[in-house]
């Protein structure tokens, strides 16, 4: 018998189906439909992962009169046969097959391939990295809000408000942050790390006045909420951060972008972020006024009227020149055409001081895109802490530079369409478009250098939202584009945005080898309608000074207008100087 049973396992399945009954038959059926329906709720899996091909449970089944009774037993609870000779181990290496085929799918989910079954390939989420239960549910924050609410009708229906946010704690420095902790009565802090002393300086006074707040740029996940991200960590994802739920952004049509400020609770039990309760302010405003405002695709764009003039002391030689040779309005649109170690980035550095003292009502931002540290941290510190200095370095995933750059893009449109005047200083445009180029899908039609014919797409769409507005608000972008670099892409990036700007300034490498400063190119520099920035009279003097030096080269003519200028305090007695002689 033992012999037989041997056959019979080795033999071919038509041979098997032979010797099996038709009640047999019936039985092994149902057996194999009763486990394909009763084996995703005992693995207790989802669905996607523990669904099995129909055909495959009948084959089994069919192996043997054993198999599929030990299979039914299996899937029953039962015991039935299951512990009775060669229908057990059959059972177990099917399960071990399954179990090898439920790994392969979820090793494959991740990717953009399909799996098995209906399993297959899902793309990545944007907020995979946020379990629910790290977050706050809606009702919950509801309720949390309406407590709120009634503590502050019981405190005199006034929530006060000292102006500290998480935010302007980064901005201190560690014996700033250790001198409040004392002040708030803390004990055992001087040890903690600086996010952790912040973190119990934040709880101590929402213990004592019941209520804390908070800011940040508002960044919308795939899933509907969203989180304030810090300017000052470059918008990046951080312990700090604080949860918006999607309740708040579908009430208030909160838009990616938005600045936005209200009373916040610190995180409880297995919750990991701070939480926003209550609404205050977006972009400095009352809440009720985003519901009147205009898309800023429906704003009606204008050529730049109002100037922004640069000349700030007569030191200011390069500040001086600009505004002569290549004046900027509000809504400019600017590219300053550079070849490396020409200066470009001093240059940016004083423009970036230049326009914050002369307008403090304009809001500045830096955008350094693929930067070497040292010149963040150079710009950080020489530009003021009024400006917004957002980087990402070179070391970091080009990924990282187009998010960067796209919440820069978002928050200043919003800005915008509050009616404020922005000022992006982006360095540099060239190394934005390399990045987009390694991160968008490519199309298959590749140009010269290896550029995608999509990659530019969105950078010019970057480039393309400075506009001046007709009724207020502008959004200003000086950009840097890198030639001469020995790139054949980086040539065919300037060639797309030659033409793009409504002002360009030139630097020259001759002027830097022979160690002038600026290295301004005065003939090849220029703004288009620079009528309608200048005065009647200044624009005629300045034409006057333009024939005189085309005449030249480079080099003598940058000379000639620097000594000139230093003789003179400011352009205004430069331009009197030249109508009298």
């Amino acid at each position: 018998m033992a012999k037989s049973s041997e056959v019979v396992e080795q033999e071919p399945k038509t041979t098997k189906k032979k010797r099996t009954t038709k009640k047999a038959a019936t039985t092994k059926k149902a057996s194999a439909e009763s486990s394909v329906e009763s084996k995703p709720a005992a693995d207790s899996k989802p669905a996607a992962e523990s669904k099995q091909p129909a055909s495959k449970p009948e084959k089994a089944s069919e192996s043997s009169g054993s198999r599929g009774q030990s299979d039914q037993g299996d899937s029953s609870g039962s015991g039935g046969s299951f512990s009775h000779g060669d229908g057990g181990q059959g059972s177990s290496q099917n399960d071990n097959n399954r179990r090898r085929k439920r790994k392969k799918r979820r090793g494959s989910s991740s990717g953009s391939g399909g799996g098995g079954g209906s399993g297959g390939g899902r793309p990545k989420s944007t907020s995979s990295a946020y379990p629910s239960h790290i977050l706050p549910s809606d009702e919950q924050l509801e309720r949390e809000a309406e407590e709120l609410e009634r503590i502050v009708a019981a405190s005199g229906g006034k929530m006060v408000d000292d102006g500290l946010t998480i935010a302007d704690f980064q901005r201190m420095d560690h014996k700033e942050i250790l001198s409040i902790a004392d002040k708030e009565g803390l004990e055992e802090f001087h040890q903690l790390p600086k996010q952790d002393l912040i973190f119990k300086i934040l709880k101590a006074r929402a213990a004592k006045q019941g209520i804390m707040f908070g800011e940040g740029t508002l960044q919308i996940m795939s899933d509907g909420f969203g989180f304030l991200r810090s300017p000052e960590m470059s918008y990046l994802p951080g312990p700090d951060d604080i949860y918006v739920s999607p309740s708040q952004i579908r009430r208030f049509g909160l838009r990616r972008g938005m600045t936005v400020r209200g009373a916040i609770r610190p995180p409880k039990e297995s919750e990991r972020y701070f939480a926003l309760l209550k609404v205050e302010k977006i972009n400095g405003k009352d809440p009720s006024v985003v519901h009147d405002l205009v898309n800023f695709e429906d704003l009606v764009p204008m050529h730049p009227e109002k100037r922004l003039l640069l000349e700030t002391s007569p030191d200011s030689i390069e500040m001086r020149i600009m505004d002569l040779v290549s004046p900027i309005g509000m809504g400019q649109r600017a590219l300053i055409v550079a070849p490396p170690r020409t200066g470009k980035t001093v240059l940016m550095q004083k423009m970036t001081k230049a326009i914050n003292e002369n307008y403090p009502d304009v809001k500045v931002i830096v955008l350094l895109v693929d930067e070497r540290p040292e010149e963040v941290t150079d710009f950080k510190r020489n530009v003021g802490k009024d400006v917004e200095v957002v980087a990402s370095t070179f070391d970091e995933q080009s990924g990282r530079h187009v998010a960067v750059a796209e919440m820069v893009i978002e928050k200043a449109r919003r800005m915008v369409e509050f009616g404020e005047d922005v000022v992006i200083l982006l360095d540099s445009i060239t190394r934005l478009a390399r990045a987009y180029n390694s991160e968008i899908p490519h199309s298959g039609k590749i140009m010269s250098g290896g550029l995608d014919s999509n990659a530019l797409q969105r950078p010019k769409k970057f480039f393309g939202a400075a506009r001046a507005i007709e009724g207020g608000g502008s959004l200003t972008i000086i950009g840097t584009a890198l030639v001469d670099t020995g790139s054949k892409m980086d040539e065919v990036i300037f060639e797309e945005f030659k033409g793009t700007g409504n002002s360009e300034l030139h630097l020259d490498r001759r002027l830097v080898e022979k160690r002038i400063y600026p290295a301004i190119d005065v003939a090849a520099s220029g703004t288009r309608r620079e009528e309608l920035l200048m005065d009647p009279k200044e624009l005629e003097l300045v034409y006057r000074l333009r024939k005189v030096l085309a005449d030249m080269n480079v080099v003598e003519a940058m000379e000639l207008l620097k000594s000139r200028l230093g003789k003179h305090k400011t352009n205004a007695e430069f331009l009197i100087s030249m109508a009298m002689g």
